[in-house]
């Protein structure tokens, strides 16, 4: 039987009891990682700027080894449409990841909905990813630690310690975490931190032709992007449930769900 076997099982009986008061002598990946550093990674997402190509989400499943056909994806974008009559239609038909080719709003299960132009009050598209939350629901419910925060705000999952529950997923209030098709472990945006932590952009913001998409750090009062978040509107999705989300929006409309 291998860890993530035994742990598995423990859980289901009493001797999670036993294994809960015996994690604070195991080493955990959080623990090396709980660093002080003057770096707090911050995306900021222009949404005038995105075009809805697609190019952002492919660019992620080959960089992050998400089967390009698989119906997940850490980063996707979807089409709001309002109408004249006050009706909000919203998409993202296969994570848009090949664009939207065709003006019908996707309803789901085969079902699509033709708007004439004349009925379009505004469209807009709107990316979405990890929130990177300052105060993460999804490390305060993983009971092994897999899922963990690093001093630059990142949250991170390693692979060798997630067991599958799947509290995590169930915890984001963003829909943003999944169980990843080949790894069976969980998944998300991590901000492609194997790229930032070389000096690297990541690859959704490397492939977008817009520039829609920056990385920055909102700690270093030079960067560009601490600078418009500091000086400029921006919105964070879905504030209401305080988990002080750290993706930043400039065109963040009321309809985006």
């Amino acid at each position: 039987m291998n860890r993530r076997d035994f742990i598995k099982l423990a859980m289901k009986g009493t001797a999670v009891v036993v294994l809960a008061k015996g994690l604070d002598g195991i080493f955990r990946p959080s623990d090396v990682q709980a660093l002080a550093t003057p770096l707090r990674f911050v995306f900021l997402v222009d949404t005038y700027k995105c075009i809805g190509c697609g190019f952002c989400v492919k660019a992620c499943k080959l960089e992050n080894e998400i089967p390009f056909d698989a119906d997940v994806s850490r980063t996707w974008v979807e089409r709001y449409v309002v109408t004249s009559e006050g009706e909000v239609f919203a998409d993202t038909p296969k994570e848009a990841r090949n664009g939207f080719i065709t003006g019908q709003i996707d309803l789901g299960r085969g079902k699509f909905k033709d708007i004439p132009r004349e009925k379009i009050k505004k469209a807009f598209f709107v990316p979405k990813l990890c929130n990177q939350c300052e105060k993460p629901s999804c490390v305060q419910v993983c009971p092994v630690g897999a899922t963990y925060q690093n001093a630059d705000g990142v949250v991170l999952v390693d692979r060798k310690w997630c067991i599958g529950c799947g509290y995590c997923i169930m915890a984001c209030p963003y829909g943003m975490r999944f169980f990843h098709p080949v790894h069976h472990v969980a998944d998300k945006c991590n901000f492609c931190y194997h790229r930032i932590n070389h000096g690297l952009r990541p690859a959704c913001v490397q492939a977008c032709p817009t520039g829609a998409r920056q990385i920055g750090n909102i700690k270093d009062h030079g960067d560009p992007v601490e600078n418009i978040i500091r000086t400029q509107q921006v919105a964070v999705h879905k504030p209401e449930y305080g988990t002080n989300p750290q993706v930043y929006y400039i065109g963040l409309g009321e309809e985006v769900r």
